[in-house]
């Protein structure tokens, strides 16, 4: 008898912790700010233009870009800026 006891207050400690745990880590997670380096999403609404070498399409807010006498040119990388200031 006193060792069903102790089977079941063990048991019903470790569900105790885990729920516990689990309550912690969502309550850690929600209130975090996003991991430096991740990912952020654009803004709703934000236009994407198109890379005039690659024809990848890109943010304009996290493209690289070049002014030149024909306007504003964005690219998705460095090798394609320069690949069309080489033309």
């Amino acid at each position: 008898m006193l060792a069903r006891i102790l089977v079941w207050a063990f048991f019903l400690l470790v569900i105790w912790r885990a729920i516990r745990s689990l309550i912690s880590g969502i309550v850690q997670g929600a209130s975090a700010p996003p991991p430096p380096g991740g990912r952020i999403p654009p803004d709703a609404g934000e236009r994407m233009v198109r890379d005039p070498v690659c024809g990848t399409f890109v943010l304009p807010s996290r493209s690289l870009f070049l002014r030149d006498r024909t306007g504003v040119h964005h690219f998705c990388s460095a090798v394609c800026r320069e690949k069309y200031r080489a033309r």
